[in-house]
């Protein structure tokens, strides 16, 4: 027996993913800190159909390792490998992983090569016989402890998948909108945003960053509320702390509301790097009023609309 009834079954394994795509680097994408919750969230969405459980197979680390990406994986019970040993023989993990790549990059495609090693033993050559391969998952005991890294991305995913529970109604909204967050404006900054999700009219929203687009539109249309949105935000963002509104006021009067406006929300950004999201903005939005421009940011009417 590889383990006897007192002691649990423990093992590991590396997961070694590339692309096939020549525009679409796995690890450039996970070396992105905007894309990075994009690329976990796929694994382990997809780790999770593989074993029929989001407990089944944890992540321990994600190695870049140039064209591949490598998931150091361990298994806590022998049932669980077992049927992701199934599930990988099958192509069912690939078409699985491909499919929620392409969902949270917001992309076409992402065609993969997958290969799976426990130790120096390649299992692609022994897939057919299922006992060996858990003998040699078995043999190769974890060496880690899942990295912060790892754990940081667990918690975002599980406040994801908490919101999900409770709004069931736009159960698969969550991706609706990964393509805005996974490219950054402006792309400075070094920390996740602090929830992946938020609220808006009983509806769910994908908590990206603000993008050009957002900035432009709320310059147009704030209008003379603009010093009062920039108050809002002020409360979290000390860039926008007095005397600061005021001095853009003066300082852009010349140029107008829209340049007034533009200047005040530029500074949030650059001072708040990944962290000015736009579940910030429609914050500040609520509380003054700006309820049809807020709307109009998360795309629920068109500007035409507006009129």
């Amino acid at each position: 027996k590889m383990a006897g009834s007192s002691t649990p079954w423990i093992g590991s394994a590396y997961l070694f993913l590339q692309s096939t795509c020549k525009t679409i680097a796995l690890p450039s994408l996970y070396e992105s800190s905007q894309k990075k919750p994009c690329v976990f969230k796929a694994l382990k969405l997809a780790l999770a159909d593989s074993t029929g459980s989001v407990n089944g197979v944890d992540m321990l680390k994600v190695h870049c390792s140039h064209p591949h990406l490598i998931v150091q994986l361990k298994f806590c019970k022998r049932e669980n490998c077992r049927r992701f040993l199934r599930s990988y023989r099958e192509g069912a993990l690939q078409n699985s992983l491909q499919s929620h790549l392409q969902l949270s990059l917001a992309t076409t495609t992402v065609p993969l090569k997958v290969e799976l090693k426990a130790g120096s033993e390649h299992l692609d050559k022994m897939l057919k016989d299922e006992d060996r391969c858990l003998e040699c998952i078995y043999r190769e005991k974890p060496d880690r402890l899942p990295d912060e890294e790892i754990t940081e991305l667990e918690e975002c995913l599980k406040s994801l998948m908490l919101h999900q529970s409770t709004n069931n109604n736009v159960a698969g909204k969550d991706c609706s909108s990964l393509k805005s967050q996974c490219q950054p404006y402006p792309p400075q900054g070094s920390s996740l945003p602090t929830q992946l999700t938020f609220i808006f009219q009983g509806q769910q929203f994908d908590n990206r960053t603000i993008t050009p687009d957002d900035h432009q539109k709320f310059a147009k249309s704030v209008s003379k509320k603009w010093k009062q949105v920039g108050r809002s935000l002020q409360k979290s963002c000390r860039a926008l702390r007095d005397p600061a509104i005021d001095n853009l006021a003066l300082e852009y009067d010349r140029e107008g509301l829209y340049e007034q406006a533009y200047q005040m929300l530029l500074r949030f950004i650059q001072s708040e790097g990944k962290k000015a999201t736009i579940a910030r903005l429609i914050a500040a939005l609520e509380e003054n009023g700006l309820v049809s421009l807020a709307e109009e940011l998360l795309g629920l009417h068109s500007s035409e609309d507006c009129s």
